[in-house]
């Protein structure tokens, strides 16, 4: 495990080769499109989801993944605006967070409306911080998993930090990854959270090879305990960008959540940093 102190003193010290839109190091695989969550623009996809869709076309993203708002799954836009709006901005609607509750069947509806690939359950739907309790929700994704691939859909989980927290010494992310079968459940790996929990990504990647076809690429505060500005935090984006063959990834989604100034502005200085490496 590495800690806050070791991560902050190397982060951002690695050379590599790094082009927007197209991701390369020596010896990895190469990923094309990379993608930005639109919850890093929240407040302003409120306002107007169709006007800020095209500042993130803008900016040069070609993918994007929604997020639930108490718009609805699209900001107040309908499966079928968001998925026309993307095609004529040139965008590809490839990811959703969802929740895996009572609408459940709806929000598979909407998502192949939309012309989704993937459907990513965005909160752990249990309280309970135990094995057996993960357990019972790696079983209802396994479930979930089985309703998305009737659909022509990929079902998957995204991390916090409090999934690396450990009942009886297992870490109970682990149980997850343990007891979810690779084929149903697509993990959506936010490194930004796996290092605040004071884990290190690289270690996942060598234990589950594989096993990670989405990435949110969030550089932490580690202090503050938020996200920032890519380079300005303790993540070590150059060793994740090279070990992208071992995780397995597909593709990958900037996400931030606090801001220097704006979320655009944000998003101009991390697609910088990502050219300038």
């Amino acid at each position: 495990m590495i800690n806050r102190r070791e991560f902050i003193k190397y982060s951002g010290g690695l050379g590599a080769a790094l082009l927007f839109n197209q991701v390369r190091m020596p010896h990895t695989a190469r990923i094309n499109d990379v993608g930005v969550q639109l919850y890093s623009f929240r407040d302003e996809m409120l306002r107007n989801a169709e006007e800020t869709l095209g500042i993130i076309a803008d900016l040069g993203f070609k993918e994007i993944e929604s997020a639930r708002s108490n718009k609805g799954l699209y900001y107040g836009l309908t499966p079928s605006q968001i998925k026309s709006k993307c095609n004529e901005l040139g965008l590809v609607l490839r990811s959703g967070h969802v929740h895996l509750d009572d609408q459940w069947k709806n929000t598979l509806q909407q998502a192949a409306e939309a012309g989704q690939e993937y459907v990513i359950c965005s909160t752990m739907p249990t309280n309970g911080q135990t094995i057996e309790n993960y357990q019972s929700v790696a079983e209802a994704f396994n479930m979930a998993g089985e309703d998305c691939r009737e659909m022509n859909l990929k079902f998957g989980y995204h991390n916090h930090e409090y999934e690396f927290e450990e009942d009886r010494g297992k870490i109970l992310y682990d149980v997850l990854m343990d007891e979810t079968d690779p084929s149903l459940v697509h993990m959506e790996l936010d490194l930004g959270w796996v290092v605040a929990a004071g884990q290190d990504p690289l270690e996942y990647f060598k234990k589950y090879p594989g096993r990670f076809p989405l990435w949110h690429l969030k550089d932490m505060d580690l202090w503050e305990n938020e996200s920032t500005e890519f380079g300005k935090g303790g993540l070590d984006i150059p060793a994740m960008i090279s070990h992208m063959k071992q995780s397995g990834v597909k593709h990958v989604f900037i996400e931030q959540e606090e801001y220097a100034s704006s979320p655009e502005e944000s998003m101009r200085h991390n697609l910088k940093y990502l050219a300038d490496l």
